[in-house]
């Protein structure tokens, strides 16, 4: 998707949500308003506690942390990996709400944990495993592992709702990106026989080189959330 793409979506996104804001603060302005919210989120980001604070109509501040371990698999050049992805951020956002409702354009950043491990081994029916584009033997290779890693620090732009803005409770939800930047693998480590091989170890860091091409592209990490909490 082009960057004119993306603002013309903004852009229709911010026109379809001010005739509903306008009917919801109309409703809003006769029941009792809210300043504080607790709430549980979950997503793409994981789960945790999400604590906001409603500045005024137009403007608030949340933070929140967010864990969870998925295990999956992932493949590079004929060489599956079993994945263990550790989701674990730490942030904070300002809200515009531009209507005064619900609706909200958030900007802000996490301080962003999450790694991955990844191991390979040869399954049942194999004899030989393929490391750097050489074949080896399990007994050669043993348990073959590496380590993800992203940036420390992250900006964070989404769009949002958070429902109405009285006391009780709230569900809300939001979308859009968090800018990590590249994934970085880690050396590859292995416990067979030829682990501390020169030739074998330069085979370990084509490996690596080649599962790091594969991931280099992907540089935004899609955000998805949803939220349920009370309104004080």
């Amino acid at each position: 998707m082009t960057k004119t793409n993306i603002a013309l979506a903004v852009v229709g996104i911010v026109a379809l949500a001010a005739p509903v804001a306008a009917q919801e603060r109309a409703a809003e302005d006769s029941g009792p308003r809210s300043t504080v919210t607790a709430a549980i989120v979950g997503g793409t980001l994981g789960i945790g506690p999400e604590l906001g604070f409603r500045i005024n109509d137009h403007i608030g501040i949340r933070g929140s942390a967010t864990f969870l371990s998925i295990n999956g698999s992932a493949s590079s050049d004929d060489t599956d990996y079993d994945a263990k992805l550790r989701l674990k951020s730490f942030g904070g956002m300002v809200d515009i709400y531009p209507f005064g409702g619900s609706f909200r354009i958030s900007g802000g950043a996490r301080a962003n944990r999450s790694n991955a491990g990844l191991d390979a081994e040869l399954s049942n029916g194999q004899s030989t495993i393929e490391v750097g584009g050489e074949t080896y033997t399990a007994a050669q290779v043993g348990t073959l592992s590496g380590r993800a890693e992203v940036k420390k620090f992250a900006p964070a732009l989404t769009l949002g709702w958070s429902g109405g803005n009285r006391r009780g409770f709230m569900f809300g939800f939001e979308a859009g990106a968090l800018f990590q930047g590249a994934v970085r693998i880690r050396e590859f480590t292995s416990t067979g026989t030829l682990r501390n091989d020169p030739n074998f170890r330069a085979s370990l860091e084509d490996e690596r080189r080649s599962l790091q091409d594969d991931v280099d592209k992907y540089k935004v990490y899609p955000i998805l959330m949803t939220s349920i909490g009370y309104r004080f």
